[in-house]
């Protein structure tokens, strides 16, 4: 089959993949090891796919396992697959001066998840423009804060890495032993310039944008009104939530406004970001829970972030309200959303549902664990989070392959994959008569 024949749905998926080998092939040599000897492929395999799906389950230690080399590979992964390969492409395109096809903007408005194609080059412009303004601002300042601490090199390295880690929202860290960023669990700045860049790269691309041209539109659409909505009210409940149950818990020995600190980042970081400023197997369950509850939800659509994403979430509940208060369509600020907009909402959450138990079925079957390890750890994986409670380094090879596939269908969508393998050809307008089924 020629390229030109293959859908946008089919090209975005074969491009993931084509990053994903060559990542793999990198980090496979002996230069990409701190040992100087090759790793094995499945860890090479595993690794690249966390990095390029932006999720950040290792099986390795980044920092002790990985040379300079194998790092900056990592680090690039990470900024291919936050920031996705057509934004690439039209950087490339744009660089050559050579005009954007219309077929190319198509491909760029799937990847964006964008409503329409009207005025998609410029997004992806200001994409480009403000990633990398982002993670320069966000380089720097760890930087700076670092140099005490590190010494100048280090502390430039760590700052270039952890900001375009946090920014495409893969919470890879370089501090060694699994241990993240449990270190600074009580240093303000590192925590409010790490997860201001990684709910900046969660908002969604498009957010962003209107809300740059707000002061000359003085608008924002509805999708911007209910992405900003639906993350600020998740941020203060899980802040809110998390600080009230482990108060005296996994936060004892803190001062109330570090514990309000650590409680804040801890509520930010399961949308998909992936750091964490405390230990994870030390939260209650009902904590580990809420942080499931909220890994499953990610981050917003054309954003870093994967899940099923805060608009899909808000639609849902909106819908389900329009149904209880009888109404025939689902409004929401004045507005009808389509009937279609809806089935889609439905549909990526019960295939996403159904992914997280298909495949904590899979790994339960050849690992013993215990349910919550497993399950928080197919969902980290779906919601291309990356924070863990210490099962996937227990994993045997079958238990990772499925991880694996779990962090490629949480980052490109279980709907998008499912577009790209279904070859349909066009069908006459046929309308069937209307049947009746019983529900509830």
């Amino acid at each position: 089959m020629k390229i030109s024949a293959l859908k946008p749905s089919q090209l975005l998926v074969l491009g993931f993949m084509a990053v994903i080998l060559l990542g793999s092939i990198l980090l496979s040599t002996p230069w990409a090891s701190n040992e100087g000897m090759p790793r094995d492929w499945l860890t090479a395999l595993f690794t690249a796919t966390s990095a390029v799906c932006v999720t950040g389950l290792v099986v390795v230690d980044t920092a002790t396992n990985w040379s300079v080399f194998g790092q900056i590979v990592i680090m690039l992964l990470i900024q291919i697959g936050g920031l996705g390969i057509m934004s690439f492409s039209t950087l490339f395109a744009l660089l050559l001066g050579k005009k954007i096809l219309f077929r190319q903007r198509i491909i760029m408005q799937q990847a964006l998840g964008n409503l329409t194609v009207q005025g998609i080059v410029n997004i992806f412009k200001y994409l480009l423009i403000f990633s990398f303004s982002f993670e320069i601002i966000g380089a720097v300042i760890l930087a700076l804060h670092w140099i005490p601490i590190m010494g100048i090199t280090k502390a430039i390295w760590f700052g270039i890495f952890h900001a375009i880690s946090a920014f495409n929202n893969a919470g890879f860290d370089l501090f060694g032993n699994f241990k993240s960023l449990t270190e600074f669990t009580v240093d303000g700045v590192a925590n409010m310039v790490i997860s201001s860049l990684f709910i900046l790269g969660g908002l969604g691309f498009v957010v962003i944008y209107e809300i740059y041209t707000y002061k000359k539109t003085r608008k924002l659409s509805l999708h911007s009104r209910v992405v900003l909505i639906t993350t600020g009210a998740l941020i203060v409940l899980g802040t809110v939530l998390i600080l009230a149950s482990e108060y005296n818990h996994a936060l004892h020995g803190l001062t109330p406004s570090h514990k309000l600190l650590a409680s804040y980042f801890q509520a930010v970081t399961p949308r998909t970001a992936g750091f964490n400023t405390i230990d994870l197997t030390t939260l209650l369950l009902p904590t580990q829970l809420l942080i499931m509850f909220l890994m499953f939800i990610g981050g917003s659509p054309g954003s870093t972030a994967g899940g099923i994403k805060t608009a899909t979430f808000t639609l849902l509940w909106v819908a389900i309200y329009s149904i209880l208060r009888g109404k025939r369509d689902t409004e929401i600020f004045k507005r009808r959303i389509e009937s279609h907009e809806v089935s889609r909402a439905l549909a990526i959450t019960l295939l996403s549902i159904f992914v997280v138990f298909l495949m904590t079925f899979l790994i339960s079957l050849t690992n013993q664990s215990d349910l919550v390890r497993i399950l928080f750890e197919v969902v980290s994986a779906l919601g291309t989070v990356g924070l863990s409670l210490g099962l996937t380094t227990e994993l045997n090879e079958f238990g990772r392959i499925i991880i694996i596939i779990t962090m490629f269908l949480g980052r490109l969508g279980p709907i998008t994959i499912g577009y790209a393998l279904v070859f349909r050809q066009q069908q006459a307008q046929v309308r069937y008569p209307e049947g009746k089924i019983m529900i509830g």
